[in-house]
């Protein structure tokens, strides 16, 4: 058993006796007998754990069972009430097939390496499919770096270069700086100069604090996260995994009587 079962384990022990004394007189209402004390009843529990000590490990599965069920529904919630923010937001980049069926929402930092891996396995799925749309949601939390490239990408947007520019940084292997950010914008044909400047636009700032905001809402800490429909997945998947979640999604949409996916 690990410390953190051993842990949880003696709490639901501690629980089970702080609980029973109070229980005890009814257990002697028969025939009048003498209400249990607190050292009877502790007895009797540690004489029904000891001859039944799986029930340790049933409590605790239960436990697990429970937190990951209220987990998912508030996670579920946090979906649909922020739906919009989500696949409808004017600010955010799209790409893929603008007019999709299904929408893919990922978030990511050009510094994360599980995003770098997932990149060219999503390019693939996304292309392989043909009908998705993709809504870009700048993530920056590694490094201030990071911050550096989202803003030099929603740069790059304002040139009608942010995919090309996204792919160019997600190719960059080593850490981000900003020689290596204006590499990036060149491979990309980006003006570097004028994106450089647009970086300073405030609506650019007001548009990752908002990406920040928005994965707070729905439970995102790290990089890369996905949500297609109402599925969030969190970390890097690879692109026979998309397709599964992109065809389960218009399942989903097609049970639901929907004309999106996403």
């Amino acid at each position: 058993m690990t410390p953190f079962r051993r842990a949880v384990s003696r709490a639901l022990l501690l629980t089970a006796v702080a609980a029973l004394p109070a229980t005890a007189p009814a257990l002697a209402q028969d025939k009048g007998a003498k209400p249990l004390d607190r050292a009877a009843v502790e007895q009797i529990v540690r004489e029904y754990i000891l001859a039944h000590p799986e029930i340790i490990l049933e409590a605790v599965q239960e436990l697990d069972k429970r937190e990951k069920q209220a987990t998912e529904q508030a996670q579920a919630d946090a979906l649909k009430a922020n739906r919009d923010k989500l696949v409808a937001s004017p600010t955010s980049p799209v790409g893929g097939n603008p007019k999709g069926d299904v929408t893919l929402v990922e978030f990511f930092d050009y510094n994360c390496g599980y995003c770098k891996k997932a990149h060219p396995e999503r390019v693939e799925a996304v292309k392989a499919d043909g009908k998705v749309r993709v809504v870009y949601k700048e993530f920056p939390i590694l490094a201030p770096s990071s911050e550096e490239a989202a803003k030099a990408a929603l740069a790059a947007a304002k040139q009608g270069k942010y995919e090309a520019m996204h792919s160019a940084l997600m190719s960059n292997a080593g850490r981000l700086d900003s020689a290596a950010i204006d590499a990036a914008a060149k491979t990309a044909g980006v003006d570097v100069a004028k994106m450089r400047k647009d970086m300073e636009d405030a609506a650019i700032t007001r548009e990752i604090e908002d990406n920040k905001a928005l994965a707070s809402a729905l439970g995102i800490r790290g990089t890369p996260g996905f949500v297609v429909g109402d599925t969030l997945i969190p970390g890097a998947i690879e692109k026979d995994q998309f397709a599964l979640v992109f065809a389960s999604a218009r399942e989903d949409a097609k049970a639901a009587g929907t004309k999106r996916g996403g």
